[in-house]
């Protein structure tokens, strides 16, 4: 999850050049292809590709929706929204999950993790913010972040029914299924929009994008997030999450755009703290 979080806040600083630049439909059907291609290259390699992986394919094409939803969302929000921003919107997906894990597979929120999402949550936006109290005071939720919120949702709902709706697939077979359908999806959604696009006029900026986040941010990520949700509670997986914002500011300053101050460490130490909260084992965790 740490990985995860690192590859996901690239498509954040990424994602904001390139969103204006193409339908979010379009880019993230040509996104599922490839990352779709590379992980059912790796499953029928290893053998994992069978029949009985085909069992209930509703089950693929629920979780491909609400990561198509996600995403497409992700991208609209991003023509306005800021990458730190929207890094800050994707903080609240940890409580969302949270909520959803108890919903649906009884899971406790402990003493805790409550604190540990707490201070997770007080750490990313003392980062987002660059520890500016006039900048927190005065945020106003703008068109991209509501639209971004919804896939928010999205996206912490797909983290415990990946544990739901399992039936002893590989992490591997599971993503691969989950992308065929997302394709699917975004294929129906989009397909006027793939029409009407110009893919020989689009700047290298698009391509790098879809390149990123079809190998980096789809292909691993979706691997990454199958593998942890089976091995730990919902509410512990997402919780990493709030190590993307500090990761959006390592990409934002790698790309040219302006370093923190120093007092902006202090929101990464209170997000390294929560997550040794989280990473110590607990009786009902």
């Amino acid at each position: 999850m740490l990985l995860f979080s690192a590859l996901v806040a690239g498509s954040f600083s990424l994602g904001a050049l390139a969103a204006n630049e193409i339908a979010p439909t379009a880019l993230n059907a040509v996104r599922f292809l490839i990352a779709g291609s590379v992980i059912g290259a790796v499953a029928w390699a290893s053998g994992g590709l069978t029949r009985r992986a085909l069992r209930a394919p509703w089950r693929y094409a629920l979780m491909g929706g609400l990561f198509a939803v996600y995403f497409v969302l992700m991208f609209e929000g991003l023509k306005s929204a800021p990458p730190v921003s929207s890094a800050a919107v994707f903080t609240l997906t940890p409580a969302m999950s949270a909520l959803f894990g108890w919903l649906l597979l009884r899971q406790v929120l402990t003493p805790r993790m409550a604190l540990a999402l707490a201070v997770g949550a007080a750490g990313a936006l003392w980062v987002i913010f660059r520890a500016e109290l006039d900048a927190l005071l005065a945020f106003r939720i703008g068109a991209g972040e509501r639209i971004f919120f919804i896939g928010c949702v999205a996206h912490a709902l797909y983290t415990p029914l990946v544990r739901l709706l399992n039936r002893g697939e590989s992490a591997l077979v599971f993503s691969f299924g989950m992308m065929v359908a997302g394709f699917l999806v975004l294929l129906a959604w989009g397909w006027n929009d793939l029409r009407a696009t110009d893919w020989a006029a689009l700047p290298p900026i698009v391509w790098i994008t879809i390149a990123y986040t079809s190998l980096a941010a789809s292909a691993m990520t979706f691997v990454l997030l199958q593998f942890a949700t089976l091995r730990l509670p919902a509410s512990k997986v997402m919780a990493y999450t709030y190590l993307t914002p500090s990761w959006v500011i390592l990409w934002e300053i790698a790309l040219g755009h302006g370093a923190p101050r120093p007092l902006v460490l202090v929101g990464v130490g209170l997000t390294v703290l929560a997550l040794r909260l989280l990473l110590k084992d607990e009786r009902g965790g």
